[in-house]
């Protein structure tokens, strides 16, 4: 069995910071990609950043220049530095991550139970 479990989610105010954090543990193989989605009420899940097993990153364009991910790949971790926070970015922050569960599994993907970032004065 896999999990992920994110932390780090919160209240801020409008120019503000927040770093969450995804630990996946359990029966783990290998974990190609592994980052971040958020979905805002009314909204379709989107994607937020997601970094690589070679360490390329992929992110939206909404959060270039404000937002960071970072992976410990000996953690099975990957981090989320949010800074100049937007009320915008308010939305339900979900932990995923592309992991085999063994040489020979498939690769699946897995989702944390998500954690709410608020960004309002």
């Amino acid at each position: 069995q896999v999990q992920l479990v994110e932390s780090g989610g919160g209240l801020v105010q409008p120019g503000g910071s927040l770093r969450l954090s995804c630990a996946a543990s359990g029966s783990i193989y290998s974990i190609n990609a592994m980052g971040w989605y958020r979905q805002a009420p009314g909204k379709e899940r989107e994607l937020v950043a997601v970094v690589t097993s070679g360490s390329t990153i992929n992110s939206s364009d909404s959060v270039k220049g404000r937002f960071t991910i970072s992976r410990d790949y000996a953690k099975n971790t990957v981090y989320l530095q949010m800074s100049s926070l937007k009320p915008e970015d308010t939305a339900v922050y979900y932990c995923n991550a592309e992991i085999k569960r063994s040489s020979n599994d498939y690769r699946g993907r897995y989702w944390g139970q998500g954690t709410q970032v608020t960004v309002s004065s």
